[in-house]
């Protein structure tokens, strides 16, 4: 069972918000870390103390399960901010019900993983796997608050679960029979999703949302701390820091010093592998060039996000325009809250391959991020009731 591409995931998972740009333990963004799968102490409240994660399974005759639980254990660090220690607990078992499987790392910081499965009545053998995550860590000071909480708690915590002899049924898109059996799962602050390309004999339950079969682009050339940001802005972005800010990364975290020391390095031509790569998808005729974009401005004369518009509450809404955001509920990304209410200016107006609009926006009050947007051609993205007009 070759688990490498699983984990290349899971890392960046594990490392998701360590330190975010720019990278230095004075920046407000990094006042309050560690934000991500956090199991704290029962004594702690404000946070929880365990997840739990269902999944279907679909057994052969002697199946087994791997469970690798991954997490940072919070420790004083050798600069300016705590420091992350990758602690990695590995259980092989079956799939009995009832079963309690005990941990232990470094400083106190202890718990329990437990095993439970339930047969599932259908066409086919099918068990639902429980697998929970508890902190059992004795800390009892809470009145010391929330930094002293983190360092007798399980941060990041996430688990990759690897079967043998049997195969896991995806969860965002389970075959129609088990469609039911999928929708009764429930999962507390996890989100299992199937890892490995073709293959279904692993799941990642990870505490931020993630699509079956991740992967992590080939052309990034190191972790940022924040996979699912643009590797070439924040590159950019590092480059540009001053001597003085860069020393103060360095003397934050070895990590954090790290990226400085990669950025500041970078050869002209790696930079550019990041400048963005089309994948397409070649027809199954097995023509050997790839198909054109749906849309090119080249190719449609009819299309001009530049200049068009489209009325909102009675006004017409082009480039330039300025508006108010109002992200709507079916979004799913829980960084649109922090949208809510700030202003923006359009910079396009497009249509979809169903020809509904959108407007590519940037934020009035993030000029520096907006420059970097306009220069990528890379936006922001709203539909026309989802803001207001100014």
């Amino acid at each position: 069972m070759n688990l490498d591409e699983a984990r290349k995931v899971a890392d960046a998972v594990l490392f998701e918000g360590y330190l975010l740009y720019p990278y230095r333990a004075s920046s407000q963004k990094n006042k309050i870390r560690w934000q991500f799968g956090v199991l704290a102490p029962p004594a702690w409240t404000e946070e929880p103390s365990a997840s739990q994660t269902e999944v279907l399974v679909e057994p052969g005759e002697h199946p087994e399960l791997r469970i690798i639980l991954r997490f940072l254990q919070v420790v004083p660090g050798s600069g300016d901010a705590d420091e992350g220690v990758p602690r990695e607990i590995e259980l092989t078992t079956g799939l009995a019900s009832g079963q309690t499987l005990p941990f232990e790392v470094a400083d106190g910081v202890h718990g329990v993983v437990r095993v439970d499965t339930e047969p599932i009545d259908g066409p086919s053998e099918l068990l639902k796997l429980r697998v929970g995550v508890e902190n059992l860590s004795g800390w009892d000071r809470p009145e010391a608050g929330r930094e002293e909480a983190l360092r007798h708690s399980l941060v990041s915590a996430h688990t990759l679960l690897a079967l043998t002899d049997a195969t896991f049924l995806s969860l965002l898109e389970p075959p129609e029979w088990a469609g039911p059996a999928a929708g009764s799962c429930v999962n507390l602050h996890t989100y299992p999703v199937l890892v490995g390309e073709g293959r279904a004999d692993v799941m990642l339950s990870s505490p931020i949302i993630l699509y079956d079969h991740p992967t992590i682009a080939p052309e990034s050339p190191g972790d940022l701390f924040d996979a699912t940001e643009i590797d070439e802005i924040l590159t950019l972005r590092t480059m540009t820091l001053t001597d003085e800010e860069k020393r103060e990364a360095r003397d934050t975290d070895e990590r954090a010093a790290a990226i400085i020391d990669r950025a500041d390095a970078m050869p002209a031509e790696l930079l550019e592998r990041l400048h963005g790569t089309l994948r397409y998808v070649r027809r199954v005729t097995g023509e050997a060039e790839p198909p054109k974009p749906w849309w090119d401005p080249g190719m449609d004369a009819s299309v001009s996000p530049e200049t068009d518009s489209v009325p909102i509450a009675g006004v017409s809404v082009a480039r330039g325009s300025r508006v108010r955001l109002r992200p709507g509920s079916r979004r799913t990304d829980a960084q649109d809250m922090f949208l809510e209410g700030r202003c923006a200016t359009v910079e396009a107006v497009l249509f979809d391959v169903d020809d509904v609009r959108h407007l590519a926006v940037t934020l009035d009050d993030d000029p520096e991020a907006a420059d970097l947007q306009r220069w990528h051609g890379r936006f922001l993205y709203f539909s026309p009731d989802e803001v207001e007009p100014l």
